[in-house]
């Protein structure tokens, strides 16, 4: 009993010093007591030093057995590391046995698709365009088209100029830009590499209507997509104008400019089930990034299986 008394001594110190030295929130404290908590019923009667590396990989494991997710049993571990971190200026340890432990991969979640049906509904506008479009609406349908037929990250979109032009002199070098002629852009994606993406038919025609009425931007600068400033477009522009779009469309899901990336992926991959050529046109450095839409796809062929074999599923 009094070693039991002594472990809950330590901790009691500890959570004082976590509210008064470090002024942490009571929330935050409340936090760290349940993990460390945890780790005494865990710990059952050993003492706090006689606890080594290999018992805490075991108390993570059996958190893991127990269903608790990867997140969860990453912050206790960090939880345990401070806390121990703490306890080796009070007793004399051979080491801080949560050094090197880490938590379980955490699942990698799939990217959001919307259904072709969906996609194509939200891009093309609907009854959001009406007879006489205002500019910005006009430039809304471009940027939406143009995101999922040729699967851009939103600072790409952001980035591309009407046409190709020769910097000035002390300037810098043109992102991408539109090459209406061969039908494609030219985008700059991570690590400064340059890629070609087609433009569908669809999303060129909605370039075409939104370059009849586009402004002369603010700047005097080549920008293909423009705020209402008639400054070039941020990405964050970007995500509120396709989050309001969608919202007024009645979309059942938050879209965001990624959302139609994926789509773009997953829509394409489906139709060809060209792993390379996916990769080619999303910029992805490594197949591995790429090969995350195989899911997805799988997805849909199990959905259609189960809606179409008769023995898919027990009527």
């Amino acid at each position: 009993m009094e070693a039991r008394a002594a472990q809950h001594e330590w901790l009691a110190r500890y959570l004082a010093e976590l509210a008064t030295q470090r002024q942490l929130s009571p929330h935050t404290v409340s936090a760290y007591r349940r993990d460390l908590l945890e780790l005494d019923t865990l710990a059952g009667a050993a003492a706090w030093e006689a606890i080594v590396h290999a018992d805490i990989r075991r108390f993570a494991s059996m958190l893991h057995a127990r269903g608790q997710s990867a997140r969860s049993i990453a912050r206790k571990l960090s939880s345990w590391r401070g806390f121990y971190e703490w306890l080796s200026g009070q007793l004399a340890l051979a080491a801080n046995p949560v050094d090197g432990v880490r938590a379980p991969r955490r699942a990698k979640s799939l990217p959001k698709a919307l259904s072709v049906d969906d996609a194509v509904q939200l891009v093309s506008g609907g009854a959001l365009l009406r007879d006489h479009p205002e500019p910005f609406e006009l430039c809304n349908r471009a940027m939406f088209e143009l995101m999922y037929s040729s699967g851009l990250r939103v600072s790409e979109l952001a980035g591309l100029d009407v046409a190709w032009s020769k910097p000035e002199p002390g300037c810098p070098a043109p992102l991408g830009w539109l090459d209406r002629d061969a039908g494609e852009v030219l985008v700059t994606g991570k690590g400064n590499k340059m890629r070609r993406v087609p433009v569908g038919s669809h999303a060129a025609a909605a370039i075409a209507a939104w370059l009849a009425v586009r402004p002369s931007a603010a700047d005097g600068g080549n920008a293909l997509f423009l705020s209402k400033r008639a400054t070039r477009v941020s990405p964050r522009v970007v995500q509120l104008r396709l989050a309001r779009h969608a919202q007024q469309a009645g979309s059942a899901v938050k879209v965001h400019p990624h959302v139609l990336r994926h789509s773009f992926a997953s829509h394409v991959l489906q139709s060809s089930g060209d792993l390379r050529a996916v990769q080619e046109m999303l910029g992805h450095a490594s197949i591995a990034s790429t090969q995350v839409y195989t899911a997805l796809d799988f997805q849909h062929l199990a959905a259609v299986y189960d809606q179409a074999h008769p023995r898919a599923k027990a009527k």
